[in-house]
Order: structure tokens, then sequence, then C-alpha cells
């Protein structure tokens, strides 16, 4: 399907693997120019050497505004413009009793998993509202509505993103503006990887049957008994982004194998 966005530029926070490089893979075999940004500017000029075409490579802080507002300044002077958003960045944060994480654990996860996304879209909404068309588009995660209770920091950080793109939504989408999340679950990635190597060293055994007993344990509502592709994930987000997605806003989509166990969206 042609999802009739060639010629539109994107920028992917998060970039330098996992879902934002998928989705970045993704969006530029649809023609769509691309401005690609994570924190490490080594691994994010690798994984722009995975992508057709030329994309812009900008390492940049999002917890800083400054870093936010020049990355962005830096894709429009490229491109002309930025179209489509898709924010991506994101850490899991400390883990453990609710009651015992610090301030700055609680701190840590909000400014990366909440309010970066928050100074993603004072960069770019304002352009986008100004020329009638635009996409705005957070990962979030099924933790905002099925929360884990050892990930307090990351669930409610997560929470208040989904909460946030969704206030969005209620007025961007008169300038053609439409603001959208996408709930991953359990999706192969650097950062399940690093969750299944610790969870490997606790019980003793391989990585393989560490993502067993994981799904076993604690995802039993995906039946299919596997970790999702980020590929999968990508394809929602660029459907999301295109022209055919014209009246989907203020919408979680889950992408989650059936993980979160209720009919809540």
């Amino acid at each position: 399907m042609d999802l009739a966005i060639r010629g539109k530029t994107a920028l992917i926070t998060g970039a330098q693997g996992g879902i934002g490089l998928a989705t970045a893979k993704c969006l530029a075999a649809e023609g769509v120019s691309l401005v690609l940004s994570d924190l490490d500017a080594d691994a994010l000029f690798r994984a722009a050497d995975e992508i057709d075409g030329d994309p812009l490579c900008v390492a940049a802080d999002v917890t800083d505004q400054a870093e936010v507002d020049a990355l962005v300044r830096q894709g429009v002077e490229r491109f002309g413009a930025i179209d489509i958003v898709v924010h991506a960045a994101g850490v899991t944060g400390a883990k453990g009793d609710p009651l015992e994480l610090s301030d700055d654990d609680y701190e840590h996860a909000w400014q990366i998993d909440f309010f970066s996304a928050v100074r993603v879209a004072r960069a770019t909404i304002p352009a986008m509202r100004d020329r009638g068309w635009g996409r705005f588009i957070c990962l979030t995660s099924e933790n905002t509505v099925q929360p884990y209770w050892e990930e307090a920091v990351y669930n409610t950080a997560k929470a208040a993103l989904g909460t946030f793109v969704k206030n969005l939504s209620y007025k961007e989408a008169a300038s053609g503006v439409l603001c959208n999340t996408v709930a991953p679950a359990f999706v192969a990635s650097p950062m399940t990887d690093g969750m299944m190597k610790q969870r490997a060293e606790q019980l003793g055994c391989t990585f393989e049957e560490a993502i067993e007993s994981f799904l076993e344990e604690e995802r039993p509502g995906i039946v299919a008994k596997r970790r999702g592709e980020a590929d999968e994930v990508a394809f929602v987000i660029a459907m999301l982004a295109s022209q055919h997605a014209s009246f989907v806003n203020g919408s979680n989509v889950r992408v989650d194998g059936g993980s979160v166990i209720s009919v809540q969206s």
C-alpha cells in the first residue's frame, strides 16, 4: 500500500535501534526524508548505514530544550520542514519497591519518558499547525493501562505521556495535526534484551529460557509465546503517519500480542 507520504520529512528520536530504527527503515521505504536522533552519536551513525537514502543524524539530549530546538532547527534547515514526529526515546528506569525508589529515580524517568515529549512537541507542532498538516506519534507502553508493581517510575511517566498526547489531540486536529500513541509490549529490542539478560543471570538459565519463563509467568496474555518484532510496531506507526489515517486522532494503538488482558485501550 502506498501510504501517500512520499516527500514528507520525519523526525525520529530514539532512532539508533529497536522500534525507532525499524520505523526509520519503514518510512524511508515510503520516500520519507529522515531526521534521526539519539544520545549516542556513534551508534546513531552506525544505524543510519542500514537505512536507504541520506538521513540527517543529530545527537541530542531530549532532556534539554535547547538541544531539542537545535535538533529541529537542523532538520528544517536540511529538509525545509518537519511533517512527522515519532518520539521513541525512552528508558525503563529504576525498578523496585515504589516507596523505596528515590526522588531522583522518579525524576530520571519523568524527564526522559515524559517531559522529553513535551519538549519535542513545543519544537515541532506549532510549525505543523501553521502548515495545516502533521503527525505527532509517541511510544507509550502496555504499562500505561497494566502497570507492573516494580516498574513504578516507568508506569507513571508513560501514563502521563499518554494523557499529554491525548490532551494535545483535542485542539491540534483542527489544524490538521493528528496526535496519537502506540503502546508496544515485550518487543525484541535493546531494552528487553537487557531485561532478559538480567533475568537469565538471576535465574541461572539461558537467554532463551529467560524469555520463555517470562512469557509464561509474567505475560500470559501473549499466547503466541514470543517477543514481538520491531518491524511489527513500525508498520503501525507508519500507518498512523500516513494520509490514510486521517481520521485517527487521540488514539492509543496497542501492539502487544494480547499482553494487556483487558478491553481498555
